[in-house]
């Protein structure tokens, strides 16, 4: 793959042996007329600028870039097949390298020209950028050139700084080695993680950087976002970041895709020139402005990304000025460039992971290729400190190290938080999200608000939200639209909750019918993980908190066929580790209301609320209603004045109206009950570690509402009942006595109260599961006619009051 060239003189430089020194290349790095153009121009511009004192300095640092590079090359391969470094360079013997080597070495040896190019680009201009990678499985590149140029958080500091750091860095990389707690023993990992220093997300599920760099820098900062070109022709949402880019309220973006050409075992489109040259028309007709250029070189990015940086930020200041509409022309870099370049077996399938033939702790052939293509990358210990001692100026620049950057530091001011009125009547829950997230972005103008919304934001009740906030749109049609809109609207639910999820300096929402929010759950989970895992570092993250609310649920989307019944994405968060991963479900209006304050005021927390859109009846009270908050379950109503009670438990809206009318029948035959609403259930789990014991209650709150004595137990829920059992087996200490109702994957064409008995939940099925538990034939609640309909021999309309 031939990079583009242009055609300006690559003459040298007049009088300039810093020029000349720099023009001749560095080992495998070599400079072609275009950048070497592209470099005299930015050379001249950062003087003219006053960001260097003349050009012979900006050619200093770019040599020291290239003897960054390759010491960055070196590194990279030694991580991957070596347990010793040695730094002079000496040949290393079979029992220096690893039993079973591993590591992503194609793509690690390709991001280093370019991370390296970050680091140098901030250097030359004093301004540290912030950056991220979506093909986070690329990390080698980063923490290599993170511990060679010193940019470390402490406990990398500790372990590979030193006479023996770097022998330590490559015996740690894929060690698999455990702390005694199952944790990994090295802060290093096969992918971005908070022992990263500045990484911002893991990119192990390729493609969801692509779709959040846009919504991430604020205005006065800027973002490198290195991107996969597999991501990129696969991943459509990414194009459309001009949809969204407004400089009003967003900073500056430098995308740029590393096209080596290769998945793992298959040549992509874009390996191909052809490819290439439609990729680059498509990425035109959306409203990017493509530019290709040498990605074996780092000059070359460091060149690309300076006028990237430039070209974006006219481009905004004009639209701002209303000189030219939006969308405005992202600048679009495509670095393009071999899998593995810099070492053996570049370009072949075998780069990606192992591009050596064989281990070279057993294979004499492998070990001296190893050792042939090392030489051509290793830098002399003081020619490289050197090197680094140039690109190394944060202080002198008055600028944070790169771990430091501001996506990394993110740390808003605490919201303030509204007072809205609790209401009694009938009202939809939805109702109280729409006049709480109003209300918030009001008393907070100076956090960035997103909504992220896949399709109907009137349908679900947020008529308020779309009022105020407004369609993000080129052209507006209506007054729900507008060029500085504040929601992000796209039938795409990963694009839309990305949106929210990278917006970590403000106020996010986001809603979706329930079945559809599964699309999240990849974009959801990837942020929960690297949340949690920056909490057990000590270095927990400080965004604030928001809810992805999934609403026109299963149990009231009846109409709209099974396709719209699923209630997989509760259950799935509900795995997830509760400190990170909320689930509430609240039953009315001020049950939502409550919930909503302290969600926002969480830090680095997710929440999933199952919220009903239709009305309901408010049930709870304000205190109620905080208690609910503050607790996650409340009783809503008993009858103990003849003994031990049966324990109802009810989890969501319309399961609460079933048990409530339950209930009126066992009060109607002097049966005692208690009947507990469980709004949060996580909160009553096992705790599966120190971290989440600290958000689940404990022995004593949990028997106050839940008494040992009481074994007997029916419990109707909105999810599967498998899922809520299994979670909560500290409720049901006796499972033969116990009994829980949900969501069996029965649907169709139904409403609420169809969809409630074909899953065996409505309150005539919570009653028979009661008679069972308490071995009492149900025809003591239910008559003749009603139990036939619930043993499937009757007409269903005696329970669910549907007639024809």
């Amino acid at each position: 793959m031939s990079p583009s060239s242009h055609s300006e003189s690559a003459a040298p430089t007049s009088g300039c042996p810093d020029y000349d020194l720099w023009n001749q290349g560095y080992g495998v790095i070599q400079h072609s007329p275009a950048t070497c153009a592209r470099a005299r121009a930015m050379a001249e511009e950062l003087v003219t600028e006053g960001r260097q004192p003349d050009t012979a300095a900006v050619f200093r640092k770019l040599c020291a870039l290239d003897r960054l590079t390759s010491a960055g090359l070196w590194l990279v391969a030694h991580m991957t097949y070596t347990r010793r470094v040695d730094i002079s360079g000496q040949p290393l013997m079979a029992e220096d390298f690893k039993s079973h080597p591993e590591g992503h070495t194609g793509g690690a040896l390709n991001m280093v020209p370019a991370y390296a190019a970050y680091l140098a680009l901030n250097n030359l201009t004093g301004q540290t950028r912030s950056w991220l990678m979506g093909q986070g499985h690329c990390v080698a590149a980063i923490d290599a050139l993170n511990v060679l140029t010193g940019n470390l958080h402490p406990e990398q500091q500790a372990r590979y700084l030193g006479p023996e750091g770097l022998s330590r860095l490559a015996s740690d990389f894929y060690s698999y080695c455990q702390r005694p707690d199952g944790g990994m023993e090295a802060p290093l990992g096969s992918h971005v993680n908070p022992h990263t220093a500045g990484g911002i997300i893991e990119g192990g599920y390729l493609g969801f950087a692509e779709l959040q760099y846009a919504h991430m820098p604020l205005p006065g900062e800027s973002l490198v976002a290195f991107l996969s070109d597999g991501a990129a022709e696969e991943q459509r949402g990414s194009d459309w970041i001009p949809r969204w880019w407004r400089a009003e309220d967003c900073g500056m973006v430098m995308p740029i895709m590393i096209a080596n050409g290769r998945r793992i075992e298959q040549r992509t489109e874009l390996g191909t020139q052809a490819g290439l040259e439609r990729f680059e028309e498509h990425l035109s007709g959306r409203g990017f402005a493509p530019v290709r250029f040498d990605g074996r070189d780092p000059a070359a990015f460091v060149c690309v990304l300076y006028e990237m940086e430039k070209t974006l930020a006219e481009n905004g200041r004009q639209a701002a000025r209303g000189e030219q509409p939006y969308p405005v022309q992202v600048p679009y870099g495509i670095a393009e460039t071999t899998k593995g370049f810099g070492f053996y077996g570049a370009g072949r399938n075998a780069a990606h992971n192992l591009p050596l033939p064989g281990s070279p702790r057993v294979d004499a052939r492998a070990r001296k290729l190893f050792q042939t293509h090392a030489d051509q990358l290793w830098v002399a210990p003081d020619e490289l400190a050197g090197s680094v001692r140039q690109l190394n100026q944060h202080h002198d620049q008055q600028r944070p190290l790169e771990r430091d950057h501001a996506l990394a530091m993110r740390n808003p001011s605490e919201p303030v938080i509204p007072e809205i009125p609790r209401v009694s009547g009938h009202c939809s829950p939805m109702q109280a999200v729409d006049d709480f997230f109003t209300a918030l972005v009001t008393a907070n103008p100076d956090l960035r608000a997103r909504v992220g919304n896949p399709d109907e934001l009137a349908s679900n009740r947020l008529n308020g939200v779309l009022a105020q906030l407004k369609h993000r749109v080129n052209d507006p049609e209506c007054d729900q639209e507008s060029v500085q809109g504040r929601i992000i609207t796209a039938l795409n639910e990963e694009a839309v909750v990305s949106a929210c999820l990278a917006n970590k300096a403000g106020l996010n929402l986001v809603a979706s019918y329930e079945a559809f929010c599964v699309k999240m759950l990849g974009a959801i989970r990837q942020e929960l993980i690297f949340a949690r895992h920056q909490k057990e570092v000590g270095r927990p993250a400080r965004w604030l908190g928001f809810p992805i609310i999934a609403t026109s649920h299963t149990w009231e989307n009846g109409k709209n066929e099974q396709s719209h019944q699923d209630t997989t994405f509760c259950e799935a968060l509900l795995a997830e580790m509760n400190d990170v991963s909320r689930v509430v479900f609240p039953a009315d209006y001020n049950s939502a209301l409550a919930a909503l304050p302290g969600i926002y005021q969480g830090r680095g927390t997710l929440t999933c609320m199952v919220v009903p859109k239709r009305e309901r009846p408010c049930l709870f009270n304000e205190k109620e209603a905080q208690a609910l908050a503050h607790n996650g379950a409340l009783v809503v109503d008993e009858d103990t004045s003849s003994g031990d009670p049966l324990l109802l438990i009810a989890n969501g809206a319309y399961q609460l109206s079933e048990l409530m009318r339950a209930c009126d029948r066992l009060r109607e035959t002097g049966t005692p009950f208690r009947l507990i609403y469980l709004q949060e259930p996580a909160r009553f789990r096992q705790p599966r570690d120190t971290c989440e014991a600290t958000v689940c209650l404990s022995e004593f709150e949990r028997e106050r509402l839940f008494p040992a004595r009481l074994h007997r137990r029916v419990a109707l829920t909105h999810m599967r009942p498998e899922v809520f059992r299994g979670h909560l087996h500290r409720l049901f200490p006796e499972p033969r006595q116990s009994r829980v109702l949900g969501y069996i994957n029965r649907g169709g064409t139904l409403n609420e109260a169809g969809m409630l008995f074909a899953n065996r939940c409505s309150w005539a099925h919570a009653l028979t599961a009661c008679a069972n538990v308490m071995e009492r034939p149900p025809g003591e609640w239910l008559s003749s006619t009603e139990l036939a309909a619930v043993e499937g021999q009757g007409n269903p309309s005696v329970i669910t009051g549907n007639r024809t």
